[in-house]
């Protein structure tokens, strides 16, 4: 048992995780409710749902980590995947509104509007939380498997397959803008009032989606760290790199690849249930595929391969798209893409690469402007000219 933990992570690696934990469970929520508004360390309640947002993005993030880093395989679709989460979540928070909306129905309030008569059949069962958390999963899972089940058994890979991601993040966004699919078309749902009978406008409610949001991430951390240290870990590595040598070894690529296809999916599902309560609306445009494509950044970003730095990706760029879109709104797609070509160039491990690989210095040798400070290396010494002896001999 003591090796596997070791396996898990290094007495270094596990107090980190702790020290993050203890901050993100304990010193974030003493912040918030313990000290005054007029320190100047208080975490205001308006700041707490965005940070909330951070954790699911984190935990997306490293799902697609987990099939681009580990499993080679980049997909540009995971957006259905976290929509089709927070629409079933988003069913559940619908159905325990019950006759409190504005048409005073028991129909959601767009289908009354769009003058539905019943309840549509997929909609029965979600008025249930445990029935609703398990097609948080289920739901992502399934498409996730069916997907996986042609494409790989295709042997469809590299760019062909992040291109046939992204057509199935469009098609599926197409198809939830229309009125009659019952998902509220364009507006999507929205105007939730409680979950599991607190009232979601409460401070102490938002604060306790963020704290289940970051045990999450720390579950989602773990399952992650468990697969990729595990066995079937070091064969899926090994099928990104000889995917032909390790089918001739006896192993069948496809099960491994559709494996951590489905688990990055489900998680996927389960940051965008914790997302729809804490930001009070789900629609469409999360499946657009520019957001599919934002989280790749996210993961070059913080660096592949590494889980840890998935996470720092998806704040980081998260936090700077949040600043970017109030001071300079028009620049952040340009920030964005200006980034991404800088870590393709100069930072291929990404930011967790320029602590991990000794990068700093080889990242200003690359940089023209900063070349001429770097002290050069000295000159390898010249051969002695050959004499008539030594050629004689």
């Amino acid at each position: 048992m003591k090796d596997r933990l070791l396996d898990f992570h290094g007495p270094r690696g596990w107090t980190a995780l702790a020290v993050l934990a203890f901050f993100g469970l304990v010193v974030v929520p003493a912040l918030n409710r313990l000290l005054p508004a007029a320190s100047g360390l208080h975490i205001p309640d308006y700041l707490i749902p965005l940070l909330g947002k951070f954790v699911c993005y984190a935990i997306v993030a490293l799902a697609l980590d987990l099939v681009w880093g580990y499993g080679g395989i980049l997909s540009l679709g995971h957006g259905v995947f976290f929509a089709l989460g927070g629409y079933a979540m988003g069913m559940y928070l619908m159905r325990a509104i019950g006759t409190q909306g504005v048409y005073r129905s028991s129909l959601p309030d767009f289908m009354v509007f769009l003058n539905w008569k019943t309840l549509p059949w997929y909609w029965h069962g979600f008025e249930s939380f445990p029935f609703a958390a398990v097609m948080v999963l289920a739901v992502p899972g399934a498409l996730a498997w069916v997907f996986g089940f042609f494409a790989f058994r295709s042997r469809i890979r590299g760019v062909y397959f992040s291109i046939i991601t992204q057509a199935m993040t469009y098609a599926m966004m197409l198809l939830f803008f229309r009125n009659e699919t019952g998902f509220g078309g364009n507006n999507g749902l929205t105007d939730f009032k409680q979950l599991l009978g607190f009232t979601l406008s409460e401070p102490s409610t938002k604060l306790g989606l963020y704290v289940a949001s970051v045990v999450a991430l720390l579950l989602s951390y773990a399952v992650c760290r468990l697969v990729v240290t595990s066995r079937t870990g070091r064969v899926v590595r090994a099928v990104r790199d000889a995917e032909q040598k390790v089918m001739f070894t006896g192993y069948d690529p496809v099960r491994y690849k559709q494996f951590i296809w489905v688990v990055s999916a489900m998680l996927c599902g389960l940051a965008g249930a914790l997302y729809v309560p804490q930001v009070g609306i789900i629609n469409p445009s999360e499946m657009a595929p520019a957001n599919s494509i934002e989280m790749a950044i996210w993961v070059a970003v913080g660096g592949r391969g590494t889980l840890v730095g998935a996470i720092l990706g998806a704040v980081l760029v998260n936090w700077g798209k949040t600043w970017f879109t109030v001071a300079f709104p028009e620049a952040w797609l340009f920030v964005l893409g200006a980034l991404f070509i800088a870590v393709t160039l100069f930072m291929p491990d990404g930011v967790v690469g320029l602590f991990t690989t000794g990068r700093p210095r080889q990242l200003l040798a690359r940089l023209p402007v900063l070349r001429a400070g770097l002290p050069r290396p000295a000159p390898a010494p010249e051969p002695l000219p050959e004499t008539s002896e030594d050629v004689s001999r």
